[in-house]
């Protein structure tokens, strides 16, 4: 310890260090360049994880959708291929059968960009995806109301004829200087008061096409367009603690069960598990950081290795001076721990300035992202979190004290007769 707070040994250090300037320089850059490409594949693998997880833009993802299909087996009298439908009291009945469900959301879908034209404003018309849909659904698919307000309980039970358009349906329909709120548009032929408007975010899917949609209460939409008590699809969350994809069979089953369909038929219930596949993407950038790791970490003991090498040219080049040293009484242990401590310094250093470098670098590349619009982007703010730079020193110190072990014990092994006889 006393060696580390020794004016004379951080005098030596910074002697023995500059004697070869150029070769302290070259030996460092190995150090240098491991610890930069480390952070920087690491704050990469963050950038484009943030880039993905704003695809889901808050999104509940411990959600999953489903819908009917054809039955692939006869069953019970009822034969194969026969088509079924939804309906509304099958919501009750996978609450009342299902535990750990948070929302339940029926839906129905009319239109659509890619169909013919289904709703008028004055001389002006468009083709939109119209939904159908209960309160619940703006927490399980985040939109910014940006005027107005969304579908309340008060509209479904009233089956108010209300609607919320998306700024791409605004635009198409209304002059920049128009007021929407408290105007009607037609649906199918149907009017409905827009009592708001809203706005999505996110790179999943077709980014203009999720703001040519419209929203109306699921009860005024079934009556407006005869839907009956169909149901068309369901949005179903699970609640925290409990994972959506392991409750989805026992969903299935009451489905089954209620529309006489084969408990072995898999084919006749059409899901998408948002949960499943947002655990796929973790796992895929745990993998990737495994990499950056692996990587970074590789290039970072090619560099140790030189330090490693040139500390033992070091050695052999103050082979008279070690002797001496030894000559005059100096321990075994302070020759070896002013090896280390020039190993562990010239470490350090040069891997803090690794650190340094590839914090500006990372700073460059949030400035000029932020500066654009990264609301569609698949990479945003590249960063590391303050636990990596901890890793980064600890790794440093460790490396720095490998590096210098060999030369130590080189350095000890130094007879002092032999060498004050070296020339």
């Amino acid at each position: 310890m006393s060696k580390l707070f020794s004016r004379d040994s951080w005098a030596e250090i910074i002697e023995a260090l500059s004697s070869n300037w150029f070769r302290t320089v070259m030996t460092a850059f190995g150090v240098l360049w491991g610890i930069f490409i480390l952070v920087i594949l690491l704050a990469a693998g963050n950038g484009l994880e943030n880039g993905i997880k704003q695809g889901f833009n808050g999104m509940a993802t411990n959600s999953m959708f489903m819908w009917s299909q054809t039955a692939s087996q006869p069953y019970k009298g009822l034969p194969k291929g026969r088509r079924y439908n939804f309906k509304t009291d099958d919501v009750p009945a996978i609450k009342q059968n299902v535990d750990g469900l948070l929302y339940v959301s029926p839906r129905n879908q009319l239109g659509g960009f890619r169909g013919s034209n289904n709703v008028v404003r004055g001389l002006q018309t468009g083709a939109f995806n119209v939904y159908g849909d209960y309160p619940e659904i703006i927490q399980q698919q985040p939109m910014d109301i940006t005027s107005g307000r969304f579908i309340n309980y008060s509209d479904i039970n009233e089956k108010r004829k209300v609607a919320i358009i998306g700024s791409g349906v605004q635009s198409i329909l209304y002059a920049p200087s128009e007021e929407v709120i408290g105007s009607y548009i037609k649906i199918n032929g149907v009017n409905f008061l827009v009592i708001g408007t809203y706005k999505k975010k996110g790179n999943n899917g077709d980014p203009e096409e999720m703001q040519k949609e419209i929203y109306v209460p699921f009860t005024s939409f079934s009556q407006a367009f005869n839907m009956g008590d169909i149901v068309g699809w369901m949005a179903i969350t699970a609640e925290d603690g409990f994972s959506i994809t392991e409750l989805k069979s026992q969903i299935f089953d009451v489905i089954k069960t209620r529309h006489t369909i084969n408990p072995n038929d898999d084919r006749a219930v059409g899901n998408f598990d948002l949960y499943q596949e947002y655990s796929k993407i973790s796992g895929l950038f745990t993998a990737l950081n495994f990499v950056a790791y692996f990587v970074g970490i590789l290039v970072l003991l090619s560099g140790i290795i030189g330090i490693s090498n040139i500390m033992l040219i070091v050695v052999k080049e103050r082979t008279k001076e070690i002797g001496i040293r030894r000559a005059l009484g100096a321990t075994p242990w302070s020759i070896r721990a002013q090896i280390l401590l020039e190993s562990i310094f010239l470490t350090i250093v040069s891997g803090m300035a690794g650190i340094v470098l590839a914090t500006a670098v990372l700073w460059l590349v949030n400035y000029q992202l932020s500066n654009m619009d990264t609301s569609e982007m698949m990479f945003i703010n590249p960063s590391v979190n303050i636990g990596v730079v901890f890793i980064a020193l600890t790794i440093l110190i460790v490396s720095g004290l490998l590096a210098g072990l060999i030369p130590a014990q080189n350095a000890i092994k130094v007879k002092p007769v032999e060498a004050l006889r070296t020339e």
